[in-house]
């Protein structure tokens, strides 16, 4: 006899369960658990289940991690105080204080750390257990945090649900431990214990061994797979992914603001764009839900009401590429050898080397006497030992080269191959690039390009706006993320920095006066804004001393008001020296002016030190070929630290690639003939980059250089560079400076003798600068709508040189409540390549209205030119 359902609906066991997986964003915060509270309710409302899958809070999976490397050195005491104190404040955000299972949770860390110091070691086993408290710790924490809410859940150990699969022969401790796979099968046991409680709140990422009962980690991205094995065993009717990101993109929408959400995917395509480098899902997820035939949808915390993108069967659509990604940290393995052709067996024994060291091959190429396969960091352990030992293997039978720090770049969609003519465009970006592997999938859903790490960026930027343009009408394609963005009022941007007001938005009405009265194109710069990036660059406690570069821009009136902020100058030409030592002398300044100069003539080098300039070698060649014109001066050399870092291979400025800087190997001759000629060697230098918003590169270039001067007496000065970055892109943050003044302190302390300095030159003057062009025609072609204005590439260069981003508004109708549209911003030059802006969404544009430019201040003018003969932009100073 069956049994009525209640009033408040059926029984728990007849409701479907939905699986709610929870990121360490989402599960990090007070707002967070109230978001995953909110989903829940909504679950129950709809007449269901939710099972809750959370993740450790963010941070603490990598401090564990940080501690187990340093198990000798660590302050065991300290370490379990900070990891407490996030949960502690957590707790108190949460109207709630640490419950009891939590604290003992604590306890039980720090007796294991302080076991495993006394071993000295940390093995596979004791890592996965270590690992398994930043999930433990949240979600007994997260049961009080949501009884704080008014919801009752019952906390399950995932260990106990999820089982690993018996290890197949050949994988190693790490694999067996670190990355284990589980099976993805209904659980009727499982269904009935989980459906006695309304509410269940569970982990991700750890499972236990089949056979020892040990702890086990399912890898990368494991919460995101024990949702899937979940739902899989559940025999849910839907699997929820919560992330920061409102669903997976056209390309990585933190890169590619015009990145387009992909509402609707099938299996195959989802799975294909995850496993190439897409980090929103993670690629183990989509097998389990895909055999048992659950819709899995990926879905925003920050915009809940978003529908997110929907991973489910789909109507097969026509060929199309639907997304660009890419995965750093490939590992190429050539294998060379004449003895492969028309022989049996090669493959298969090669194949054998890598099954025995317990990797996976992910790409294959090959040819009569080569065959190289790709290493997936995602889905091996890379370790040193285990690539020496592959080598040597592989030597026995044939010439094995290993090739690093590459990374792969995907076009993903389907029927590539019968689109491969609409294509030809793509595949003229490879010209430049150096390929180390071309891989076409056998499922004709990718079209993958190894190269080097430091082409990547710019060639997955081409790709997205050369390859992404026809998507308008596709079914399943939706909105850009910067429209998103603008819907959202920023909330799309995963709690980074909503944009200020800007300057240029204050003064609206004086920029149109001057477009009127002045013309255009014209670059406009705001002088109260340089005046506040120079303050602020200033009250740097621990810099010795701030330079401007002044290549950025040398407009005179910029120049004199950073002069009087107190900055002195970096040059990189005679005639930048020149007008420098005019402007520091008549504003009676006595701060440095630097020359840098690269392959420069003998002649540029005499005449800086008779300007009064501080000379930098970064060449040996000037003290081999002319040493009477450093014999008993003072220099800067500047280094090559080995690495370089920036928003563009172009403007990465260390590294074989890069042409400046001494290199390291050089630094005994460099020595040699500096004290043969008397030359005194006070200050080094390196510069990485520009365009960097990331505090640490400065701590690695000052550890670097602090190294160099204990072998050098002379070194008075370190000077660390510039590259100092300004955001340009929707939700990117600002440079936080305390934390530069912070790892400049970092840096004092290693090298107490010498002075510190910065050389920063965008900083200073791109948010300062706009480009005001008049629109002058529209164009429709297909699907795109150009707009063209009287400004082009030879006015504003970067764009078509680095790719560079640069905001657009129709400062015209600012403010309108006109739908916005997307167009191409392109220029009159006479080159393809003469495009601002592609795919950005403005307020409609009509003949004669002004379009902003902005973040125009750097590198605008001063890269102008006059090709076609076409006068570059005239320049106004508002004061």
């Amino acid at each position: 006899m069956s049994v009525p359902p209640s009033p408040a609906g059926p029984p728990p066991e007849a409701r479907p369960v939905t699986v709610l997986k929870f990121g360490g964003t989402s599960v990090a915060t007070a707002a967070g658990w109230a978001m995953i509270a909110r989903a829940a309710r909504e679950v129950v409302a709809r007449g269901g289940r939710p099972v809750l899958v959370c993740s450790a809070l963010a941070r603490v999976s990598d401090r564990l991690s940080q501690a187990l490397d340093t198990i000798e050195d660590i302050d065991v005491d300290g370490v379990v105080a900070e990891i407490r104190g996030w949960h502690e404040a957590l707790a108190t955000a949460g109207g709630t204080a640490l419950p009891a299972p939590t604290v003992a949770l604590f306890a039980e860390l720090g007796r294991l750390f302080q076991g495993l110091q006394l071993v000295g070691e940390v093995s596979p086993r004791s890592r996965a257990r270590v690992m398994a408290y930043g999930e433990l710790l949240s979600t007994r924490l997260g049961v009080a945090l949501l009884a704080a809410q008014g919801l009752a859940v019952r906390w399950e150990d995932a260990r106990e649900a999820l089982v690993a699969a018996a290890p197949g022969a050949g994988l190693g401790p790490a694999r067996r431990m670190l990355s284990a796979h589980c099976e993805g099968g209904a659980d009727p046991a499982l269904q009935a214990r989980f459906a006695t409680a309304p509410v269940v709140l569970t982990q991700g990422f750890i499972a236990r061994d089949p056979i020892t009962g040990d702890t086990v980690l399912l890898g990368r991205g494991g919460s995101d797979t024990s949702a899937a094995l979940f739902a899989a065993r559940l025999g849910a009717a839907a699997c929820e992914i919560w992330t920061d990101v409102p669903g997976m993109f056209t390309g990585n929408p933190r890169v590619h603001p015009t990145a387009r959400l992909l509402e609707a995917l099938d299996y195959a395509e989802a799975l294909e764009i995850a496993s190439t480098g897409a980090k929103v899902l993670h690629p183990r997820a989509i097998a389990p839900v895909r055999a048992a035939g659950i819709p899995l949808r990926v879905r925003s915390t920050l915009q809940p009401d978003l529908p997110g993108t929907v991973v489910e069967p789909q109507t097969a659509a026509g060929p199309l590429v639907k997304a660009v990604s890419s995965r750093g940290g490939i590992v190429l393995v050539s294998m060379e050898t004449l003895g492969m052709w028309q022989q049996v067996g090669f493959l298969a024994r090669a194949f054998q080397c890598f099954a025995a060291a317990g990797l996976s091959v992910d790409l294959v190429a090959t040819s009569e006497t080569n065959v190289t396969v790709s290493l997936d960091p995602s889905a091996n352990a890379l370790d040193e030992a285990v690539l020496i030992g592959l080598k040597r293997e592989l030597d026995g039978f044939c010439e094995a080269r290993i090739l690093r720090n590459c990374t792969s770049v995907s076009l993903v969609g389907r029927g590539i191959r019968s689109i491969l003519h609409r294509l030809s465009g793509a595949f003229e970006l490879f010209e430049e690039q150096r390929v180390h592997l071309l891989s076409q999938a056998a499922n004709d859903l990718n079209l993958t390009v190894v190269v080097d790490n430091a082409q990547a960026a710019r060639l997955e930027a081409q790709l997205h706006a050369l390859v992404l343009q026809e998507l308008d009408g596709v079914p399943g394609v939706g909105p850009s993320w910067s429209e998103i963005q603008e819907r959202s009022g920023g909330a799309a941007s995963g709690g980074r920095a909503v944009r200020p007001e800007q300057w240029w938005e204050r003064k609206k009405d004086t920029l149109l006066a001057l477009a009127a009265a002045e013309g255009t194109p014209r670059y406009v710069y705001d002088g109260a804004t340089v005046d506040a990036a120079a303050a602020g660059l200033m009250g740097l406690e621990n810099a010795g001393q701030v330079l401007y570069a002044i290549k950025a821009n040398a407009h005179p009136a910029l120049l004199r008001r950073i002069v009087d902020a107190g900055l002195g100058l970096e040059c990189v030409s005679p005639g930048e020296v020149a007008r420098a030592r005019g402007v520091l002398d008549a504003a009676g300044s006595e701060a440095p002016l630097l020359f840098t100069p690269n392959f420069a003539p003998r002649g540029e080098y005499a005449a800086a030190y008779t300007h009064g300039a501080t000379v930098t070698l970064d060449n040996l060649h000037p003290l081999r070929a002319w040493p009477e014109v450093f014999a008993g001066r003072a220099v800067f050399v500047r280094l090559d630290p080995g690495a370089g870092a920036g928003h563009h291979a172009k403007v990465r400025t260390a590294g074989t690639r890069s042409k400046f800087g001494v290199a390291l190997h050089e630094l005994d001759e460099l020595l040699a003939l500096c004290a043969a000629h008397g030359v005194e060697i006070t200050g080094l230098h390196a510069h990485v980059g520009s365009g960097v918003r990331d505090p640490g590169a400065w701590l690695r270039t000052g550890r670097f250089l602090a190294d160099v001067a204990r072998g050098i007496p002379t070194v008075r000065t370190l000077d660390l560079g510039g590259g100092l970055g300004v955001p340009v892109k929707p939700g990117q943050r600002p440079l936080d400076l305390a934390q530069l003044d912070s790892v400049l302190a970092e840096v004092q302390a290693l090298a107490p003798r010498c002075a510190l300095w910065l050389e920063p030159g965008r900083y200073l003057v791109a948010e300062a600068g706009v480009l005001l062009a008049a629109v002058t025609q529209r164009k429709r072609k297909g699907p795109l709508h150009y707009v063209g204005v009287d400004a082009g590439m030879n006015t504003l260069l970067r764009p078509a040189l680095y790719g560079a981003w640069h905001e657009i508004r129709n400062l015209s109708r600012l403010g309108s409540a006109e739908a916005p549209e997307d167009v191409d911003v392109v220029g009159p030059i006479c080159e393809t390549g003469d495009v601002l802006g592609r795919s950005r969404r403005i307020v409609p544009a009509r003949e004669g209205d002004v379009l902003l430019i902005g973040n125009a201040g750097a590198y605008g003018r001063a890269m102008a030119s006059h090709y076609n003969l076409r006068a570059p932009a005239e320049e106004t100073v508002l004061d």
